[in-house]
């Protein structure tokens, strides 16, 4: 495990002697852009690994990418043998289709501490409320980003976590009833505490979410990848492709559903990824990711 190895993997040339929030905030960037937020090990018959050898091969070597307990134990590993201050939290994840947040932890994100400010680094949400910038943890702030407005509220030593939408444009209507878009105007995302967690901690539910029936990563297939002015996702057949605030505080939502042949071209021509065995696409959820 190398960390130039790991540059050379994001496509990162700057400067990292010096831990401050521009190097952060630069790391991040290309790590989102360069490493997709991806499930396709379930739908191809492999086995999502939480040790950090593995996850290093899989992402960085392997030129995969990961769900979030995979992209940002990663991100941690790196920034720490940088010199940061990192410390892992766990989420709840809020599911809009109940209404609720999940009922145990099910998402990593990281804490930094920099210059005795605390930021929250989250680079494995992926599609639409996937954070562009490291956050600074501040109760009820508009932190303005390129995807939206994010907020952090606090309560009771609960921290939540939601993003303020823009209007979208869907010019393939035929699709869009299918693309089922949101009409709500601010999303819950996910709420935490700041107890500080180990890996370890989340290996029941990295199993329980890749084996049961039940769960969204079962349901759906998906990737998704950040890109300079937008993000790009395919869900199951579904290749989504977003650019953000093109007009008048709209995104722009371009939607085309693929033929089976189309989406092994697909992965590799837009998100990089060759994979070793055959994906079985699977969208069977109702539930939207976008």
């Amino acid at each position: 495990m190398d960390i130039k190895e790991y540059f050379a993997r994001i496509s990162y040339q700057g400067a990292y002697d010096k831990p401050d929030l521009d190097t952060l905030t630069a790391i991040f960037q290309h790590h989102i852009r360069a490493v997709p937020f991806e499930n396709l090990s379930i739908h191809c018959g492999e086995h999502v690994e939480l040790d950090l050898e593995p996850v290093y091969h899989k992402i960085v070597r392997k030129n995969r990418g990961g769900w979030c307990m995979e992209n940002n134990h990663l991100l941690s590993w790196a920034l720490k043998t940088l010199g940061y201050d990192v410390t892992l939290l766990g989420s709840n994840v809020y599911v809009s289709e109940d209404d609720t947040y999940a009922d145990e932890i099910d998402h990593l994100l990281l804490k930094v501490v920099l210059q005795g400010k605390s930021y929250i680094v989250d680079g494995g949400f992926g599609m639409s409320y996937q954070l562009w910038q490291p956050m600074e943890l501040i109760a009820g702030k508009d932190q303005p980003q390129t995807p939206g407005i994010f907020r952090l509220l606090e309560e009771d030593g609960i921290w939540y976590l939601e993003k303020v939408k823009r209007k979208q444009h869907v010019p393939n209507q035929s699709v869009a009833t299918a693309h089922n878009v949101d009409k709500e105007v601010c999303r819950r995302i996910y709420l935490f505490t700041l107890q500080p967690r180990d890996i370890e901690e989340f290996r029941p539910r990295n199993e329980h979410l890749q084996t049961a029936p039940g769960s969204l990563f079962v349901t759906k297939s998906f990737c998704s990848l950040q890109t300079t002015d937008g993000i790009r996702a395919l869900v199951g057949w579904k290749l989504t492709e977003m650019t953000y605030n093109y007009k008048d505080n709209m995104d722009l939502v371009e939607v085309r559903i693929l033929a089976d042949e189309e989406v092994e071209k697909t992965l590799k021509e837009k998100f990089n990824i060759t994979l070793d065995r055959k994906l079985v696409p699977m969208n069977t959820s109702r539930l939207s990711l976008f």
